[in-house]
């Protein structure tokens, strides 16, 4: 496996990116979806990762600067056919390695209440990721739960 700081340059990141959006309108209510777009991925504040094996793109994530101690997971997902194989542990891992290295004191995300985000839920938890009021720009919403991790700790 080889995770790449990428550009979002390469053809196939947006279809991957298109079918996580996709997933997350078959779910999510219009007003409760804040998975980034291409467009919104491609911010000054946003690093974005690619994970391939070989020449497959097997995974994404991003992290959003909000301010010099605290950044926000975005974008997390594995391919349907690569999912239960340690691909998003392995992700988060370096995201959150590269987190402390840029000086982030914590790490937040947003992610859905909905049984569909069960397995993601579950994830962040198994990080030590526990759950906090809505932070940034974003509201209390029902399809939505909030969780933070510490990094200071």
């Amino acid at each position: 496996m080889e995770i790449r700081l990428d550009d979002l340059s390469d053809p196939r990141i947006e279809a991957f990116l298109e079918e996580h959006l996709e997933d997350m309108r078959s779910v999510s209510p219009p007003e409760s979806k804040h998975a980034l777009d291409l467009a919104g991925l491609k911010s000054p504040q946003v690093s974005f990762w690619s994970m391939w094996d070989e020449q497959v793109l097997v995974a994404c994530g991003a992290l959003k600067y909000l301010d010099d101690a605290h950044a926000e997971v975005k974008s997390m997902r594995v391919s349907t056919a690569r999912r239960g194989q340690g691909l998003a542990s392995q992700l988060l891992s370096h995201m959150l390695e590269e987190a402390v290295s840029r000086g982030y004191q914590r790490v937040s995300l947003e992610t859905g209440s909905m049984e569909f985000f069960e397995p993601a839920r579950v994830l962040y938890k198994s990080f030590g990721f526990r759950y906090c009021a809505p932070f940034a720009n974003y509201t209390e919403d029902p399809h939505s739960v909030f969780m933070s991790l510490d990094l200071s700790a």
